[in-house]
C-alpha cells in the first residue's frame, strides 16, 4: 500500500491535488482486494462505515469546539487502537489500519482531521463503488 501523505508540503499549505481522487480510489481498490483475499471476511462497508462515522463526529466536535482540541486530539489517536482490535478481531484488513494509523499519525490540528475526514469521505465514495455489496 502506498505510503499516505495528507499534505503536499511539510507547511501544510497545500494539499495534494489528487489526494480525494486518485489516492482515495486507490485505497478503496485495496481494500477491495483484501476483502476478496480474505475470503470477504474483512472490510465490510459496514464495519468500515463506523470507522468513518467516528472520524466525521470527532472531525464535527473540532469543528464546533476548537477551544477543546486538546481534549479531542486523543480520541482521534484511540481510533488506531480501536482499528487494531478490529483487525485482531479479523474484521478490518492491516491495509486499512495502515491507512488509518499513517492518516491519525499526522493530525496534529483541526485542520488536519479536516483534511483526514475528507479523505476518508472520498475514499468510502469509492468503496461504495468498488467495495461489496453488503
Amino acid at each position: 500500500m502506498k505510503e499516505i501523505q495528507l499534505w503536499k508540503d511539510g507547511q501544510k499549505g497545500s494539499l495534494d491535488p489528487l489526494l480525494f481522487s486518485k489516492v482515495a480510489e486507490d485505497l478503496a481498490l485495496q481494500m477491495k482486494e483484501d476483502f476478496e483475499k480474505q475470503k470477504k471476511r474483512v472490510n465490510k462497508r459496514t464495519q468500515l462505515r463506523k470507522f468513518y462515522d467516528e472520524v466525521l463526529r470527532l472531525n464535527m466536535l473540532a469543528r464546533e469546539r476548537p477551544m477543546q482540541w486538546d481534549a479531542i486530539k486523543p480520541q482521534v489517536y484511540m481510533l488506531t487502537a480501536k482499528v487494531a482490535y478490529a483487525e485482531g478481531r479479523e474484521l478490518v484488513s492491516s491495509n486499512f489500519r495502515k491507512f488509518v494509523k499513517e492518516a491519525v499519525d499526522q493530525v496534529d490540528t483541526p485542520e488536519d482531521l479536516n483534511v483526514f475526514s475528507n479523505l476518508f469521505e472520498a475514499f468510502m465514495g469509492f468503496y461504495r463503488l468498488h467495495g461489496p455489496r453488503n
